[in-house]
């Protein structure tokens, strides 16, 4: 016969302890992810919430797992339920003033590339999007202010309104598609007009869409950055505390020069590189089943090596996602069982892992984990 005085919170608690979080290598209980427990010495249940620091936990079956199992050693425990739930959290430490803060939103995130071409645009929109699709909470920031394709990429049909705003005066109320909140300088321009700005009218809008947008609560900013290290670049960094940058590249050396760069320019600028996505890494031909590598071959994975930074995605070159572009539904919509579309969640999911790794452990790139299964 099983012993019931030994079921109790103390001794749910202490099994849990046992449980670790594989990325921030700290037990459960400690990192306050154990939430409403509750325990019948009587029925043999037990019950709780595992608080994740994201909806796009890569590892959420895993730690779900270990805890059933845990839980379940208990002496006792005859039944356990488990609910899985998701908070994320702002990061802890940087080099950046907490009053630059843009409120309610927990991380920036931004997408750059060392030169245009790379699909850039491409890789922030689906980022963006399979976010939403995983639970969180996400805006979209077009900061690409020469050449604004968000919002056609994106299907955005409405324009912004504005709103007076008690302390902040006059501010833009963003569309929503697709689960998403778009900003853009698309939605200011008319037509095929050129934005023809020097570096302080460029502060000046970057500010507007940071500071004078009324983003509400976001788990995640999404900034589709422009091509090169110039003004928005410097601008983002000294306007907002960017939790990390996602560089984007194809494998061939003139992309790869200009990724190096941007790499460099990430690092005065005290913004940690989450880590490298391979863009247009090979095609498949549709009649021999052959991979050819158009631009060369694992430039991305090289340069992650180099700079000990995580290799998030090698994504092909394929129709799907120039059609999905095109029609303003991006390719984890359109085609939300292709083999592309299946990269840009799991490409989310170890995003949304980096951040997280980045709120607890600081902004050191060398600390980043390297996972996924191009390691």
């Amino acid at each position: 016969m099983q012993n019931m005085s030994t079921l109790n919170s103390e001794s749910v608690l202490a099994a849990l302890r046992s449980v670790q979080d594989p990325d921030l290598k700290k037990d459960l209980v400690t990192l306050n992810m154990i939430r409403d427990l509750k325990v019948s010495a009587e029925q043999g249940s037990v019950s709780f919430r595992v608080v994740l620091t994201t909806p796009a936990c890569p590892l959420k079956a895993k730690i779900e797992g270990d805890c059933r199992a845990a839980v379940s050693a208990v002496s006792g425990v005859q039944k356990v339920e488990i609910q899985m739930d998701a908070e994320v959290r702002v990061r802890s430490s940087g080099s950046q003033a907490p009053s630059n803060r843009i409120e309610g939103i927990s991380h920036i995130i931004a997408v750059s590339s060392g030169k245009g071409g790379v699909g850039k645009s491409t890789v922030a929109v689906n980022l963006a999007t399979a976010l939403a699709l995983e639970g969180a909470q996400v805006g979209l920031l077009d900061a690409d202010v020469y050449g604004p394709n968000v919002p056609t990429m994106m299907g955005v049909t409405d324009s912004p309104t504005i709103q007076e705003d008690p302390q902040r005066g006059e501010v833009f109320i963003p569309p929503t598609a697709l689960g998403v909140k778009v900003m853009s300088m698309g939605f200011l321009t008319q037509g095929d007009q050129p934005v023809v700005w020097r570096g302080p009218m460029l502060h000046s809008i970057v500010n507007q869409f940071c500071h004078k947008v009324l983003w509400g609560k976001l788990d995640y900013l999404i900034v589709d950055m422009p091509p090169g290290t110039g003004d928005v670049q410097l601008s983002l960094a000294q306007l907002v505390p960017v939790t990390g940058a996602v560089l984007v590249t194809t494998p061939q050396e003139v992309s790869l020069q200009d990724v190096r760069k941007a790499f460099h320019m990430f690092e005065k600028v005290r913004i940690p590189v989450m880590g490298i996505v391979e863009n247009m890494s090979y095609f498949q031909c549709g009649h021999c089943d052959t991979r050819h590598s158009l631009f060369g071959e694992n430039g991305g994975k090289g340069l992650a090596q180099r700079f000990k930074l995580p290799l998030l995605a090698q994504l092909p070159l394929v129709t799907e996602v120039r059609e999905g572009g095109d029609e303003g539904r991006p390719v984890v919509i359109r085609d939300p069982q292709s083999s592309v579309a299946l990269a840009f969640r799991a490409l989310a999911k170890s995003v949304a892992q980096q951040a997280s790794i980045l709120s607890a452990q600081g902004v050191d790139p060398s600390q980043l984990v390297q996972i996924g299964r191009f390691n």
